[in-house]
């Protein structure tokens, strides 16, 4: 099994780069290969950003309207083929299908979305003097390179990509080397409805996002990932005077309050804990629930984690797929075995499973406490790490002692615990009785800016002031 000729994108142009090395991609179902990835090198990597450089001042001129139909026609293109995206998302990464095409049609709202707001973000009139116009315009950065996570590659992707070039800047972009054949497709689409050069892509692993995002001609530097990657990426960019905007590892909590239903309770927290098989950006990660419902609480989420039906992704019945690969379920493993260790009680789960593939069962662990590197960490699996407090303060406090997190999630029926938690809570998102969903939100990108909604654009985008004085003596 060779490589095909179509690994990497630059100024329009598709080749399998000028090295020798590859690696294989394999189903996380059934441990079988996918295919055969090239590896871009520094001088692949220099190709595609000398294309994204010299693409640049034209797709800067081009009218924001412009940008925005080609966006706009993007987006059509990928929605034409989301069935077929969506498959390779779950064959790459294991995601059920169901989840799977969820992704995509997020992405493609987003590439809509972000279509209607490019053409309309624009600057302001500021107040001079009467002989003087004076007023603040936003230009393009120049080129970003774009680094994605594979536990989401369409929406991530679509959201920083969409973003960067309806504001005028043009991309490099990098997908995981776990999700590769989704990264290429994704870009063929996309790249289909741009100029040459205003979209390219290289793949490889770490070597690969090293040079990428260390490169002298990037402007802007965008990573999704883990929080030592992300700290690697800041190193790098650091040196080149690169923007950077990073969105890394988030440890999000859930707080269950002493006046709800335990079993609605534990529904929320099975979405959160086990959607995605853990994996998703704003899986929650830790639970805090009060001592006058844990009992309960405790034995449904188990019930509910017990039952879901596992199976390959591409299996319309599965609600648990496998994980990504063999390599990240051990690192869940190990967490999961440490935790046990330091005291926790594992009510189901925790034991990996006979047979092939990268399976993980739903474990709910009892008994946790903040201590462990469990809750702290960046597990990304199916695994519900409970804490039982005396207070919904206690949680509160519990909750947001992590720097780490993107998203928030309380249940209570009580409107003070409401104002408290908002208040409270140092994420980009505070979800009220429900796990997932709301408007389009800012984010919290853990490190540094902001990774969704109209603030993206922003951080896209630089300010000039401009005073052009009316009278000449």
């Amino acid at each position: 099994m060779r490589p095909r000729d179509r690994w990497m994108l630059a100024g329009g142009r598709w080749s399998q780069g000028t090295g020798e090395d590859a690696f294989t991609i394999t189903d996380p179902a059934t441990g079988e290969p996918l295919g055969v990835v090239a590896v871009s090198t520094p001088a692949d990597v220099g190709a595609a950003m000398a294309a994204a450089r010299d693409a640049a001042p034209r797709w800067a001129a081009t009218a924001p309207a412009g940008r925005g139909a080609a966006l706009h026609a993007a987006a059509h293109a990928v929605e034409e083929r989301m069935d077929e995206l969506a498959a390779l998302v779950t064959a790459e990464m294991g995601k059920p299908s169901g989840d799977a095409l969820g992704g995509v049609e997020a992405g493609i709202a987003t590439l809509r979305r972000h279509a209607e707001l490019g053409p309309l973000h624009g600057g302001r009139g500021l107040r001079g003097g009467r002989d003087a116009t004076d007023f603040s315009v936003r230009e393009p950065r120049g080129v970003i390179a774009v680094l994605t996570p594979w536990n989401d590659p369409v929406a991530v992707a679509c959201d920083l990509i969409g973003a960067a070039v309806v504001t005028g800047n043009t991309v490099v972009h990098k997908p995981s080397e776990r999700t590769p054949h989704t990264g290429a497709m994704l870009a063929e689409l996309l790249a289909g409805c741009l100029p040459d050069g205003v979209l390219n892509m290289v793949t490889g692993g770490v070597g690969t996002g090293e040079a990428l995002a260390g490169h002298a001609d990037a402007d802007v530097v965008a990573h999704v990932g883990s929080t030592a990657a992300g700290r690697r990426v800041a190193e790098l960019a650091f040196h080149t005077g690169a923007k950077t905007l990073l969105e890394n590892g988030a440890c999000d909590p859930l707080v269950v309050d002493a006046d709800v239903d335990a079993g609605w309770a534990a529904e929320q927290a099975a979405a959160g804990c086990f959607a995605n098989a853990g994996q998703g950006p704003a899986s929650v990660e830790r639970v805090y629930v009060h001592e006058a419902v844990s009992e309960a609480f405790l034995g449904a989420l188990a019930d509910r984690a017990r039952n879901l039906r596992t199976g390959p992704g591409a299996d319309m019945s599965t609600e648990l797929g496998p994980l990504v690969d063999e390599r990240h379920r051990d690192h869940v493993r190990q967490h999961v075995e440490k935790a046990i260790a330091d005291g926790a009680r594992p009510l189901t789960g925790a034991k990996v499973p006979d047979g092939p593939g990268s399976f993980y069962p739903a474990t709910v662990l009892a008994g946790c406490t903040d201590r462990m590197p469990i809750m702290a960490g960046e597990v990304c699996g199916p695994v519900a790490s409970v804490r039982t407090v005396a207070s919904f303060e206690q949680a509160l406090k519990a909750a947001r002692r992590s720097r780490r997190g993107l998203a928030a999630t309380v249940l209570t029926r009580d409107m003070a615990h409401v104002q408290a938690a908002w208040r409270t809570l140092n994420t980009g998102t505070v979800d009220i009785n429900a796990v997932f969903g709301g408007a389009a939100d800012p984010g919290r990108a853990v490190a540094h800016g902001f990774g969704h909604g109209p603030e993206l654009l922003d951080e896209l985008t630089t300010v000039k002031s401009v005073h052009v004085h009316t009278v000449i003596p």
